[in-house]
């Protein structure tokens, strides 16, 4: 039998250059039965791990490669033989990467000689082999041929066989692998003419001649190098060579420097003591027992270094006045809870340490720090790679992959379609959580117009389906950050990332953590720089001191707010679903937070908690337990499990399970869920409860109750987290709105309502809010105690750069004046300024006004080129002859130039005729009965259409009284679908449902209304 093993094969993951992922080209090798297979993806190693753990699992040897582009443009494939080889290679890509843009970058020929040692060099006839002799080592190096149908190719094969032959180079057959298949030829030549911003029909030889790239069989590569016997044989021949394997990277997580006569446990030991000693006044034994057990595995695990490398990351914000807050499993543990890296009480709150980390598990423990988005996050990161250096730190990547917008736009284009027709069919591609069973691919061609039948529509859908989830190019990871002891670049390829001063690695957070990388999350959160800028601006403006430490612990008025659902803008409870629920939950205390946080996450949706919890609540039904021996567990939470850790509570307890063995029943219901591993833990579920004496209907109900929410539940000690913040949140909104409101608005894009809901919402509440304004306005939104005032950067087309040059060279006495003294201003800008007001203080006619002073005033300067117009006003004092905009241009104004109105809402210029159509505002819906028909209308500020939901439909509808809920059952949706999806304004009749305080519109009928020329921005499909 023929033994041939494929050493020249790239993935999809050499973004644009190939067609198949990885995990295909390992399925299809086994298919075929070949023992090994190599991956050669250009000019980097992005693909390796998904393929390394693919072909594991098919039972096919992975090889591991990366073709590297030279400086004369010439292209060298690179086998790794030995684990030098490898690191070898992970130099030179990184040296390449990192002196060059993003996704550029080639090596020099000295550079590839320099890292030649353990590396397999495949030659063709534009490589100098004499010098690739020299180059590697003896036997490192093969002339490749490659058999396409192709009279070119054959004749190049000839010449490179005679030369390989003269100076004793082997022959390798292989057949440039590009698509597992031949059929994928054709989304081939798609992603071909993307990557050269072309069409098909003028691509011309751009274009693959033929489907012949594809996998082929041993048999078949036999019979195609029938003439070439020993390159088909020394396929195999070097495939045994080949003795690296990727989990053999050595990479090792940094040691941290302690002093003189310490340890790193020791060390560890006295600043959790120093921390405990703070937290807990008094310091008291449950704590001290607790910390002393966590102590001894993490010095049994040799993990102290990272204890004390995240310590080091939080002390660095504190000494930098930077908000930082650990989140996630880490505030299950009572050492990072007294080295200040959480801010959650563990043992005050039972929390299960197990969760976070076990002996059993053999698994790096996950602690991830939420900082303030932007600036602040920023010097964090960069603290790191001070820390540890550019190569020994870098940001995890995320591989941006082509989904059904970016795959109708970009697939189309190549097609020759319009760009018109492309915009209709993006704008309907699915966005939403909800997989709707009945919208296919083809139904959204035609709802945007375009009929299958057509043949070249046709193809059109196949090659759209055809490279969903293939990847488009590589971006960064949002905050995931891997650290190594030496260099990081003998582990993985660096390159730069897009923003200046990042470098990421080569592979996703889901890679790294495969390969046994350790990364640390420094995850930027909005609310966290809100709260802190907040803070800032309640001692500048009101000059009082806020500590977020200690705020008052059951504030009335916060409670308030929290009982009515009124939640704009506030953190993790603003949403309508939350909202719908917060009436009848009417939170009282801290715990309740924590479980209002918790209870709308698809873990208690799913397990079917949440109605059973509010009844519960409500005293409409009884607190009982599954049973009795859990009556501690479920007791705070009436008896109902909501959270992971009560999951893992009633195994230990029901079934004698250890920690770890709790924690390796959660994870093997995770995302990964294995049948075989869930019923072996079934069995094990059900024989200790046996024992325990729990049998018949009770055990079934327990095992059901883990079974089903294991896979989806909610971490308490992450809603304890992010309890923390919404109480923040809620207590500053409501005691300090107009420093909560600027920093909210200074912060976008956050949260779950545009900037323009924001204001209304304050402006409902009593703020009163300042138009932009040159004379006056910063950059930032400020506050002019009691009032706030827009600042610069609502003024859509204005550059920072000038924005700040405005604010730092007032006074102006002139719009004349502004011009001379801010030279770095646009015509454009200055005509924009104009139209949404913030020159109206320099002219005293108005905004039209304004706006034809400033096309004047930006004329070049001298008499000969003074306008007559300019003339006129200048000697006579005459009015510009532009009548004032009305107040409806105003508002169109506004929209168009800031994307918010600090004036009437638009929906209050509509009033009149909403009252004539019967329509009830937002707020009168509060006062009527349950039941009742009534109409409404808004403009959409929200869509949804959860996963959990069923494939109902959520909105939003905002008018000048507040915000209506409205329901949309599937069935409705489908006879309006088009309307719902594209209208900003909506005008909507239904069933009015107002029970326990929560208020909403089951929808009947649905049509829109006639748009303005600019409206509020919706936040869709969330």
């Amino acid at each position: 039998m023929t033994e041939y093993v494929e050493l020249h094969a790239r993935s999809a993951f050499s973004f644009l250059r190939a067609a198949s992922l990885p995990e295909e080209l390992a399925g299809a090798a086994a298919e075929m039965g070949f023992p090994a297979m190599a991956l050669v993806d250009r000019d980097g190693l992005y693909g390796a791990p998904r393929f390394h753990f693919a072909a594991k699992k098919a039972g096919v040897r992975a090889h591991i490669g990366a073709e590297v582009t030279c400086t004369d443009g010439t292209v060298y494939p690179l086998l790794v033989r030995t684990r030098i080889g490898y690191r070898n290679l992970c130099h030179l890509i990184t040296r390449m990467k990192l002196r060059a843009k993003k996704n550029e970058g080639a090596a020099t020929r000295e550079e590839i000689a320099e890292h030649a040692e353990g590396l397999v060099c495949l030659a063709g006839l534009d490589h100098d082999l004499p010098w690739l002799i020299d180059a590697f080592a003896p036997g490192d190096v093969y002339a490749e041929i490659q058999r396409h149908m192709d009279r070119e190719e054959e004749a190049r094969n000839q010449a490179l066989v005679e030369r390989a032959r003269s100076l004793r180079v082997p022959l390798l057959a292989t057949n440039g692998v590009c698509h597992a298949t031949a059929a994928e030829r054709e989304a081939f030549d798609v992603l071909t003419a993307v990557r050269h911003k072309t069409t098909l029909d003028v691509a011309g030889r751009l274009l693959a001649g033929n489907s012949e790239r594809h996998l082929k069989a041993a048999v078949e590569m036999a019979r195609l190098f029938a003439d070439h016997p020993d390159a088909i044989a020394n396929t195999a021949e070097l495939s045994s060579r080949l003795e690296f394997i990727l989990t053999e990277l050595g990479y090792e997580f940094p040691k941290y420097p302690v002093p003189e006569g310490e340890t790193m446990n020791s060390f560890l030991a006295r600043r959790t003591d120093e921390g405990a000693r703070r937290r807990y006044r008094p310091y008291h034994e449950r704590a001290r027992r607790q910390i002393e057990r966590e102590l001894a595995l993490i010095g049994k695990l040799g993990l102290a270094g990272y204890f004390l490398i995240v310590w080091d990351l939080v002390e660095f914000c504190r000494n930098n006045g930077i908000l930082a807050q650990g989140r996630g499993s880490a505030a299950n543990s009572a050492v990072c809870y007294s080295l200040g890296i959480t801010a959650v009480d563990p043992v005050g709150m039972d929390l299960l340490f197990e969760r976070f980390l076990s002996e059993e598990r053999g698994e790096w423990p996950d602690i991830d720090l939420d900082l303030p988005s932007g600036e602040q996050r920023e010097r964090v990161i960069q603290y790191v790679y001070q820390r540890y250096g550019r190569r020994g730190a870098a940001m995890t990547a995320n591989v941006i992959t082509y989904r059904g917008r970016s795959a109708a736009r970009e697939v189309g284009k190549v097609l020759g379609f319009p760009e018109d027709v492309l915009g209709r069919l993006a704008a309907l591609a699915r966005a939403w959580e909800w997989k709707d069973p009945q919208y296919t691919a083809e139904r959204q061609f035609r709802d945007a117009g375009l009929d299958p039948a057509n043949p070249r529509i046709r193809k059109f859908l196949e090659l759209y389906l055809g490279v969903q989830d293939l990847p488009r190019h590589l971006g960064q990871h949002s905050g995931g950050m891997v650290i190594c002891e030496g260099q990081l670049d003998s582990v993985v390829p660096l390159e730069p990332a897009t923003m200046p001063g990042r470098v990421v690695v080569q592979w996703d957070k889901d890679d790294c953590a495969d390969l046994g990388l350790v990364k640390v999350d420094l995850l930027g959160l909005g609310m966290m720089a809100v709260l802190e800028e907040t803070l800032a601006r309640i001692r500048e403006s009101y000059h009082e001191e806020v500590d977020l430490a200690q705020l008052p612990p059951e504030d009335p008025e916060t409670y308030s707010a929290l009982q009515r659902a009124d939640t704009i803008g506030m953190f993790q409870v603003e949403s309508r679903a939350q909202q719908a629920v917060l009436p009848r939950m009417r939170p009282e205390r801290f715990y309740d937070i924590v479980v209002q946080v918790g209870i709308i996450r698809p873990g208690p949706i799913v397990g079917k908690m949440v109605h059973p919890y509010l009844k519960r609540r409500q005293g409409r039904e009884a607190a009982e337990c599954l049973h009795p021996s859990l009556e501690r567990v479920l007791r705070r939470t009436l008896g109902v499990p909501l959270f992971q850790e009560q999951l893992l509570r009633m195994a230990m307890i029901a079934s004698g399970f250890t920690g770890g063995e709790a924690e390796d029943l959660r994870r093997a219901f995770s995302h990964k869920r294995s049948e075989a591993k869930m019923q072996e833990i079934e069995v094990r579920l059900r024989a200790g409860m046996e024992r325990n004496g729990i049998t018949g209907a009770v055990q079934d109900t327990i095992v059901q109750a883990i079974a089903s929410f294991a896979l989806y539940g909610f971490p308490e000690s992450h809603a304890a987290s992010f309890a923390l913040l919404a109480y923040a949140s809620a207590y500053l909104k409501t005691h300090y709105l107009a420093a909560f409101m600027a920093a909210m608005l200074n912060n976008q894009p956050m949260g779950f309502y545009h900037p323009s809901t924001l204001i209304k919402d304050a402006q409902r509440h009593g703020l009163k809010v300042k138009p932009v304004d040159v004379t006056v306005s910063e950059w930032n939104c400020t506050l002019e105690m009691p009032a706030m005032r827009l600042g610069l950067r609502y003024v859509r087309g204005l550059r920072e750069e000038a924005g700040q040059a405005i604010a730092r060279r007032r006074p102006f006495a002139s719009i004349d004046d502004l011009v001379r003294r801010v030279p770095e201003l646009r015509k454009d800008e200055l005509t924009k300024l104009a139209a949404v007001g913030a020159l109206n203080a320099l002219e005293g006619a108005g905004r039209r006004g304004a706006m034809w002073e400033s096309a004047r005033a930006i004329q070049p300067v001298g008499p000969l080129l003074d306008t007559p117009a300019a003339q006129s006003r200048d000697s006579e004092g005459a009015d510009p002859p532009l009548r004032p905009m009305t107040p409806e241009e105003r508002l169109r104004a506004d929209y168009l130039g800031t994307g918010v109105t600090i004036g009437r809402h638009p929906m209050a210029w509509r009033r009149a005729e909403m009252n004539e159509r019967g329509a009830s505002s937002a707020e009168e819906l509060h006062r009527m009965r349950n039941g009742r028909p009534v109409r409404v209308g808004g403009a959409v500020i929200v869509r949804q259409r959860p996963g959990t939901a069923h494939g109902f439909v959520f909105l939003s509808l905002e008018d000048e009284t507040g915000i209506a809920n409205i329901i949309v059952t599937p069935d409705v949706f489908e006879q309006y679908r088009l309307t719902l999806v594209g209208a900003p304004f909506l005008f909507i009749e239904g069933a009015l449902q107002n029970v326990d305080g929560v208020v909403s519109v089951k929808a009947s009928h649905i049509e829109a209304l006639p748009a303005w020329a600019a409206e509020p921005v919706s936040h869709d499909f969330r």
